[in-house]
């Protein structure tokens, strides 16, 4: 009987267990994002007599934004894991952009940056502004691990270095008159296809590749990473210039959007990034983050922004309180990891 009973009790807890595993990992952030949704649904017909969430055009705007923001998050999520930081992203933008747009100029511009390189093929600036930011983004690396600078410090001379550059660029002229080839990638769905594509290719890397289990070593315990044996410098040097490269792909898409090129663009962009990447799972401290939940930190920052906006919430107001919500991700993340230590 003994052994009868011996037998039994793991069968009674597999069943048990299939009827009550651990609900997945976002299901908290994605339970938030609806009931902000709902929020936003009940005070729109309180205030100004009509659904937030059944216009289609405002929901259009916020998927546009959403995809601009997470294209960026994707790759300062994967920083963040890291233990770093990245707040060149913003100005990473307007460079591209502006790169990008500056050989998208078709024979009608009235005064076009290089009259001899019209009406080039979409490949050609498109790749032209990914690869600037491949570029600034393996520089920001390449000074991290070869000269010791804090992530923060190294970043943020990019950040004012790239602003600098495509403002030098431009003389702070806009670049416009771009082919319809290259500006397709900022229309219809166009965006929010790149978003995904980019999104799934990385939580792919991130959860099933050497390169995603090196990188959560790296931030979990960079010592430990060494002494296993990573190469950490060339796994740092990588990471920094994949967050280039998808800040150059932003830069690329929002300037095809509005079909224009502006050393203005992107200013602050790289707060939202770093809010829907903490807001969505990823700590602060290294060894923690996940592209699905940067994703839904992407959109409650857009349905955010687009309801306070459909109220009629000051903008001043509205940065205020993503300041208040950007803090307490922050303490909220803080106060987790003390828990676990």
């Amino acid at each position: 009987m003994n052994n009868v009973k011996v037998e039994t009790q793991p069968v009674k807890a597999s069943l048990f267990t299939g009827f009550s595993g651990k609900l997945p990992k976002d299901t908290g952030i994605f339970i938030v994002m609806i009931g902000i949704a709902l929020i936003f649904e009940m005070l729109g017909w309180y205030v100004r007599d009509q659904s937030f969430l059944l216009n289609p055009n405002r929901l259009l705007l916020i998927v546009l934004q959403v995809a601009i923001i997470g294209i960026i998050a994707v790759g300062v999520t994967q920083v963040i894991i890291t233990t770093g930081i990245d707040l060149s992203s913003g100005s990473l933008i307007a460079l591209t952009a502006v790169v990008a747009a500056s050989l998208a100029q078709t024979s009608e511009s009235i005064s076009p940056m290089y009259p001899g390189l019209l009406d080039l093929p979409a490949a050609i600036p498109i790749g032209a502004g990914i690869g600037v930011g491949v570029i600034c983004g393996f520089i920001n690396g390449f000074l991290i691990t070869r000269t010791g600078i804090p992530p923060f410090i190294a970043t943020l001379g990019m950040m004012v270095s790239a602003r600098g550059l495509a403002q030098y660029y431009t003389k702070g002229n806009p670049v416009s008159f771009l082919s319809d080839g290259f500006t397709s990638i900022g229309q219809g769905a166009m965006p929010v296809i790149i978003f995904l594509v980019v999104a799934v290719i990385f939580h792919i890397a991130l959860k099933h590749t050497r390169y995603g289990k090196y990188v959560y070593a790296i931030g979990g315990n960079m010592t430990s990473a060494r002494v296993s044996g990573i190469n950490v410098n060339k796994y740092l040097v990588t990471v920094y210039t994949i967050a280039g490269g998808l800040a150059g792909l932003a830069g690329v898409v929002l300037a095809a959007r509005v079909s224009s090129g502006q050393s203005s663009m992107g200013v602050s962009y790289e707060l939202d990034a770093i809010a829907a990447a903490v807001i969505g799972g990823s700590s602060l401290m290294g060894g923690v983050g996940r592209i699905t939940g940067t994703l839904i930190g992407a959109v409650i920052l857009g349905l955010i922004k687009s309801g306070f906006t459909f109220i009629g919430v000051d903008s001043y107001i509205q940065d205020i309180i993503k300041g208040m919500i950007i803090v307490a991700a922050v303490a909220i993340d803080m106060r987790r990891n003390r828990k676990k230590l």
